[in-house]
């Protein structure tokens, strides 16, 4: 059955179901020219097809006509809804919580936004993302990809006493100022590494070169990082030196075996000064100690000394007092307290000899040799029997007698 015949039966409907003498649906060609018509017309500012219809179809081409203009407007407006949402979701980025976003309007800086999620217009505003958390590392005068290999034109530097030393920095930095770093500088990491080894060559010649190599590597380090940190505000790279550590300090491989034996020698001289220190702290303690256990014993010599000294003056003042009241008693009890003093100590015999006088011997030849027993001084001597007495013994009328002439 053709499309525009009706029906076998005679109900004279065609295939849509409308009966014969009605109009029928709009011409599939002529709804897709009025809409290329409308479509030119929009685009040229024109009316957008009011004309005419197709030849013979004046009735529906009105009818069609009017449907054509309600789709048209109709898909219009969708589809330009369905372009602005999708420019608009296109215009959504988001910024990860260690990045800046730096945006760009038409190529010029606009704005920086912060971590999180945020819209520029798409076409209009561009988004550089910058990590600026991230803490990056540079190395002057050496590179471990080498193995630690050293750079000569970076690591050989001239001290102030005109000395030679090899030297090695790991500069840790990150980025505090993404605008600057993106637009201020072509490279600035280059520059970074730059401005660190011109600052590194200034302050090693500053320096001499034995401060470099041993006490003053960290002094040297602080003084590279302010100094290149400095530099790099100058240039506005939008860089921030976190942390300078010297990795090596050494004299050139030319030297090096002499600079060895002067190091040695330097430690020698202080183990020397410290064992010396060490033995002063061990003897200086124990003088101190004799010193003052001899003061000691000086002042109770003193003390002795003097109390002797009173205690005799004392006692000679007393005396003086009883020779005063009884010269001739005070004079006989000196006389016999000296002699009992003087032969007391010493090796004696006395003989008494009946019709005779008393004989005192003292040998001298035993005095002069260091002194003899007294049994030899005794068997030296005729009558005496070794007992502390002579054989003959005299009376006691001989000793009143004797008491008396003396």
């Amino acid at each position: 059955m053709a499309w525009n015949q009706p029906d076998g039966n005679g109900s004279g409907r065609d295939p849509w179901g409308n009966r014969g003498g009605q109009p029928g649906p709009p011409d599939l060609d002529e709804l897709l020219g009025n809409l290329q018509r409308r479509l030119r017309g929009l685009f040229r500012g024109g009316s957008g097809g009011g004309g005419g219809s197709r030849q013979g179809g004046g009735g529906g081409g009105g009818v069609g006509g009017k449907g054509l203009r309600s789709l048209g407007t109709r898909g219009l407006g969708i589809i330009v809804a369905l372009v602005l949402v999708g420019w608009g979701l296109a215009g959504i980025y988001i910024v990860e919580p260690a990045e800046e976003g730096v945006i760009l309007r038409f190529g010029r800086y606009h704005e920086t936004t912060g971590p999180g999620p945020h819209w520029a217009p798409y076409l209009i505003d561009s988004v550089e993302k910058v990590n600026v958390e991230q803490i990056r590392r540079a190395e002057i005068g050496y590179r471990t990809e080498a193995g630690d290999q050293s750079v000569p034109p970076e690591s050989l530097m001239l001290t102030r006493d005109e000395n030679i030393v090899d030297v090695g920095f790991a500069v840790l930095y990150r980025i505090k100022d993404a605008r600057n770093y993106l637009f201020r500088v072509r490279d600035p990491d280059l520059t970074l590494r730059q401005a660190t080894e011109s600052a590194i060559r200034e302050v090693v010649g500053r320096n001499i070169m034995d401060f470099v190599l041993t006490d003053g590597r960290a002094v040297v380090a602080e003084q590279v990082r302010e100094l290149t940190q400095e530099i790099l505000d100058r240039y506005e790279t939008g860089l921030l030196v976190a942390s300078v550590n010297m990795q090596k300090a050494q004299p050139p491989d030319q030297v090096r075996d002499a600079f060895s034996d002067a190091v040695k020698a330097r430690e020698d001289e202080e183990r020397y000064k410290n064992e010396a220190r060490a033995y002063a702290a061990d003897i200086l303690p124990r003088a101190r100690g004799d010193a003052n256990a001899m003061l000691q014993q000086a002042e109770g010599y003193k003390q002795r000394v003097i109390n002797e000294a009173q205690g005799d003056a004392s006692r000679f003042t007393s005396v003086l007092d009883e020779y005063r009241k009884a010269p001739v008693v005070t004079r006989q009890r000196l006389y016999l307290d000296a002699m009992q003093g003087v032969l007391g100590s010493s090796t004696k015999v006395l003989i008494d000899v009946e019709g005779s006088n008393n004989l005192l011997y003292v040998p001298l030849d035993k005095l002069l040799t260091g002194g003899g027993r007294d049994e030899d001084a005794a068997d030296s001597v005729p009558g005496f029997d070794g007992s502390g007495a002579s054989r003959g013994t005299s009376s006691e009328s001989d000793r009143s007698r004797r008491r008396s002439r003396q």
